[in-house]
């Protein structure tokens, strides 16, 4: 199965994340999900959530950035998903994906649960 890394070049945790699996044996799809090209959609999103077992895109809402674009403890699930599909700086990187389990790369070492 391939192992998709939602990578960000500009964030020395996604580039840990990527070199720890290439160090593993790991050559992933790489999803540079920063670029207007290859966004994320709000459904994508949506699934990524539920493939890591969340209920809740908090489960890797870039906290420290979310109040940069009006995000707080009362804004809904539906919104929040919208909101990072626009304003992708808001979602924690790296994420693996591998058919139908993601995890969040915090730690990195995490990445390493689905090889």
């Amino acid at each position: 199965m391939t192992y998709i890394l939602l990578h960000h070049s500009g964030c020395s945790t996604s580039r840990k994340g990527l070199a720890l699996l290439e160090e593993n044996g790991v050559e992933p799809e790489i999803r540079k999900y920063m670029n207007a090209s290859e966004a994320l959609s709000v459904d994508e999103l949506k699934d990524i959530a539920k493939k890591m077992g969340a209920s809740s895109p908090r489960a890797f809402l870039r906290d420290k950035n979310a109040a940069d674009v009006g995000i707080d403890d009362a804004t809904s699930d539906e919104a929040i998903f919208v909101a990072m599909a626009a304003n992708p700086k808001i979602i924690q990187r790296p994420i693996g994906i591998v058919g139908k389990k993601a995890v969040l790369g915090r730690p990195i070492e995490d990445l390493l649960k689905l090889v």
